[in-house]
């Protein structure tokens, strides 16, 4: 019979060396881990007029308190012992009470989308040309702006009316009546065929470039401005003013009345982030200790269904993380939806990672490298890995996914708490990261919650520090600001980095770029 085993919840570090479990309850209590960097969010500003004044208003909104205008509404339950405030859902003290600098509802660069232009795009009836003209009227001013003007923003904040939100995703439907229709258009296996043998009509290849990029907003607009270094934080304006939008019956049409804190929470730590700041890292540092997670995405247009991108996030216990684009080749294993890389490509991919982490560190390299994954590596892979770290760096790989063949369940209205986890052998383990948390006094969930199955598949080390590794790197999401995410952030964004990096043509290079430009 195992031993079921407890790990105590991670501490995260804040200002004057203070660490908390709770991000917000350290950004309240104490301030962000970085003092004066930035000092104040230089921020641009995009989008049509209405949607700019919503943003400018909501941003004076949340330098005062913000309270949910009422309780939550998805189901989650208190512990019998809670009493008083929702500790899940704490109230939002200010910007600058809990990040110490100001946000100014002045933006330093505003660029207005006509709104007449922006809807004659984004009601296109081909859906290639509708989500690329969209993106286009976004993308262009924010680089011609970068071009012209001396203020350079350190975020954009690029505000979206909900009928982008909703036209230019990957399965979105247009109304009949409401559609623009196309004045020219190709199939795709024609611009296809014009990608792959450009025409002498400049005219055909322009109107063939829609089709090289994917149907999604969100990851063409970053895809598109990687190389500009733009960081960029979308904003639906429905979820910052949703009041503004009634339904037949004169109710707000997105029920938001229960979120409001957890929204200013969130962006204010993704803008605080991506504009240069460390809202916090981990309390217990391991030196000499750097995390990778291996991204991979199948190029659906490429002739070879086995070619696939592959990517690298390395992040370090200081939250600090870079993502490296690897080689496009035929990683993609189809029959079992595995991806394996070559040893020339793993070698190549770990180098980079070495080399990123030494230049942070005055030559040295990391003494660990952990490699974390969805499947076991193969040899010929795992060979590779080695070669590019070198004599100097011991590598360990682990495989990590959800286990959904265990399940434990309590005498009690709660499920097992966040944190245990049992050993199987040497090697592997069983944690559960979701579950019921003490400080919060709830579980924020609906469903009996499933453990990760950790496998040290490669190399050497304890398996009860990879356990207590991977329930830390649950806590570095600075995208969004919760107790904790269910997944490690070196696999958590994997598959949104992977669609970023494919969102376009293959065929142009990515450098290392802060991970604040994919989220």
């Amino acid at each position: 019979m195992p031993e079921l085993r407890y790990i105590k919840e991670p501490g995260l570090l804040f200002r004057h060396d203070q660490a908390v479990e709770d991000p917000r309850d350290g950004l309240t209590l104490f301030g962000p881990l970085d003092e004066g960097k930035p000092y104040g969010i230089r921020w641009g500003l995009i989008g049509p007029e209405d949607s700019l004044q919503r943003v400018e208003r909501w941003v004076s909104g949340i330098n005062r308190r913000v309270v949910d205008s009422e309780p939550a509404r998805y189901g989650r339950k208190q512990s019998p012992s809670a009493r008083g405030p929702d500790l899940a859902r704490p109230p939002y003290p200010g910007f600058h009470a809990a990040f110490e600098i100001p946000w100014s509802n002045k933006p330093v660069q505003r660029l207005t989308v006509p709104e007449k232009e922006l809807a004659k795009v984004a009601f296109l009836d081909d859906p290639h040309q509708r989500v690329f003209n969209t993106v286009n009227a976004y993308s262009e001013r924010i680089i011609d702006c970068l071009r012209r003007e001396e203020a350079r923003p350190d975020v954009w904040c690029v505000a979206i009316p909900e009928y982008v939100y909703l036209n230019c995703r990957q399965r979105s439907y247009v109304e009949t009546s409401e559609r623009v229709k196309a004045e020219a258009r190709l199939t795709r296996s024609e611009a296809k065929a014009i990608a792959a043998a450009p025409l002498l009509f400049e005219e055909e290849n322009k109107l063939a470039k829609p089709y090289e990029y994917e149907l999604n907003f969100h990851h063409q607009l970053k895809a598109r401005l990687l190389s500009h270094n733009a960081p960029t934080q979308i904003i639906r304006e429905t979820t910052i003013a949703h009041r503004d939008f009634l339904d037949s019956k004169g109710e707000p049409t997105r029920k938001l009345d229960g979120m409001e804190s957890a929204i200013a929470w969130t962006i204010s730590t993704a803008a605080f982030y991506k504009s240069g700041g460390r809202p916090w890292k981990l309390g217990a540092a391991r030196p000499g200790v750097c995390y990778v997670g291996l991204v991979f995405k199948q190029d659906e247009k490429h002739r070879d269904p086995r070619t696939a991108c592959c990517a690298a996030q390395m992040f370090l216990d200081s939250g600090d993380g870079v993502v490296f684009k690897g080689a496009v080749g035929p990683w993609y294993r189809g029959k079992r939806g595995l991806f394996h890389l070559s040893r020339e490509a793993a070698t190549e991919v770990i180098r980079m990672c070495i080399d990123s982490y030494a230049d942070r560190f005055d030559g040295e390299p990391p003494d660990e490298v952990f490699i974390h994954g969805r499947v076991r590596f193969e040899d010929d892979e795992w060979a590779g890995f080695l070669d590019g770290a070198g004599g100097k760096t011991r590598v360990v790989g682990v495989r990590i996914r959800d286990d959904e063949d265990l399940k434990v369940f309590r005498r009690s209205a709660f499920p097992i708490l966040r944190g245990h986890w049992f050993r199987i052998g040497d090697r592997m383990a069983s944690l559960w990261t979701r579950g019921f948390v003490p400080r919060l006094r709830s579980y924020p969930g609906l469903e009996v919650p499933n453990p990760l199955f950790i496998d040290v598949c490669r190399g050497e080390a304890d398996i009860e520090t990879v356990v207590r590794d991977v329930l830390a790197l649950t806590k570095l999401n600075y995208n969004s600001c919760v107790f904790a995410d269910g997944a490690p952030v070196t696999l958590k964004f994997a598959k949104a980095v992977g669609e970023i990096l494919t969102a376009g043509p293959l065929d142009g290079t990515v450098p290392p770029l802060p991970f604040k430009h994919y989220i």
